[in-house]
């Protein structure tokens, strides 16, 4: 009998053991996830932050896409708005003489010259004028040039003051090139 009580209680020994290895496979499985959930967490902040970024991103695509027909119909308004290019030479070339006199400005030159831009039925003319006075009257001019109904992009100016033998040539007055770009309907 005492052999049998022996195989039982052996028995009883494998189990217990068998339950406590289990026991702790199953803690430190537990353990391991818990370690790796704060990195989940930070990981799944991430991935949301990322998932809402994206979606704003394709909210602004199309909404940018609706809004596309209308800008398309702005642009061609204002191309119509532009001067043809076959009185746009004459209409530029009168009114910076005009802009220019009612500013108190001498207009020495002008040159210009003309690209068609691709892809749009537009002539891009770049015009380099110079112009001789005061300051004041350099400041005059580009404000009215600013407010002027044709269109003007004022890409540089390059102001040099005017001397003569040693002194200020009339009061001071400064020599401007400028370099504007305007644009045409094409023919």
């Amino acid at each position: 009998m005492m052999s049998r009580d022996f195989k039982l209680e052996k028995r009883g020994i494998v189990l217990a053991v068998a339950v406590l290895v289990i026991a702790d496979i199953g803690l430190a499985v537990y353990g391991w996830r818990m370690a790796a959930a704060p990195q989940s967490q930070q990981e799944l902040a991430t991935l949301t932050r990322n998932r809402d970024l994206l979606r704003a991103d394709i909210k602004r695509a199309q909404d940018i896409r609706q809004k596309i027909p209308a800008i398309a119909k702005d642009c061609d308004q204002f191309e119509q708005s532009l001067a043809p290019e076959s009185t746009g030479y004459s209409q530029v070339s009168a009114e910076l003489g005009a802009l220019a006199a009612k500013s108190g400005l001498e207009l020495d030159s002008r040159t210009f010259r003309q690209d068609a831009v691709k892809g749009r039925s537009l002539t891009e003319v770049e015009i380099e004028a110079t112009v001789n006075g005061s300051y004041t009257a350099v400041v005059k001019f580009l404000n009215a040039l600013q407010r002027s109904n044709n269109v003007y992009a004022v890409e540089s100016l390059d102001a040099k003051s005017e001397t003569a033998t040693g002194g200020m040539q009339h009061g001071g007055e400064v020599r401007v090139l400028l370099h504007i770009k305007t644009y045409f309907r094409a023919a």
